[in-house]
């Protein structure tokens, strides 16, 4: 079972790494994460255009944080893949803390890779990103998926952008329904450092 969905999860990989339309990514997320809201789809958008939320300069408090983390999880909490791409370009990667669990990399490993991610790449602008998102929401808002909160959703992230930040957290659903604990990495860094052990899984 376990080599079956990582082998779902490498043709995903390259599928999305190629770039996909909008339609068909919000449509793939909503058949995995059907509690998922639009606040879940910006997230996973704003993720693979913006990376990392913010340079990380402690590091000390982010390895407390992510060992607090672990900690308090275990293979049972999280969903069954190690890894899934972010958005519609597959820049980035979501690596799930189960691979640190299941023995596949170490916290420092997940830790050095979610650093040199976040500290390595030059940021876009939050008004390339809005530029962006709008195109984004305005083939979502074709789609006419009947998205619970949806017009409040929307109100939201455009209050965010107004006050020049960029950055949510996953819908309350989305967080109690599937408990998200992953790490956002570079897809460069993750093909070289984490891809090969996951093949064989």
């Amino acid at each position: 079972m376990r080599r079956f969905l990582s082998l779902i999860m490498m043709i995903a990989f390259g599928l999305i790494g190629c770039g996909q339309e909008v339609e068909e990514f919000a449509a793939g997320m909503l058949h995995t994460y059907p509690e998922a809201r639009l606040l879940d789809i910006y997230k996973s958008c704003f993720q693979d255009f913006m990376g990392a939320e913010h340079l990380v300069g402690d590091i000390a408090s982010a390895r407390n944080y992510l060992e607090q983390e672990v900690a308090s999880t275990s293979s049972e909490d999280l969903l069954p893949w190690y890894y899934e791409p972010c958005g519609i370009d597959g820049r980035y990667v979501r690596v799930s803390l189960r691979a640190i669990h299941d023995g596949l990399i170490t916290t420092d490993e997940l830790l050095d890779a979610f650093v040199n991610s976040a500290n390595a790449t030059d940021r876009p602008t939050v008004e390339q990103w809005s530029a962006r998102w709008h195109d984004i929401l305005e083939k979502i808002d074709g789609m006419e998926l009947e998205l619970p909160y949806f017009e409040q959703d929307k109100q939201f992230i455009d209050s965010v952008l107004a006050q020049g930040k960029y950055a949510i957290s996953h819908s309350p659903e989305y967080r109690e329904a599937y408990k998200p604990h992953y790490r956002i990495v570079r897809r460069d860094i993750f093909e070289q450092e984490f891809l090969p052990r996951f093949m064989g899984q």
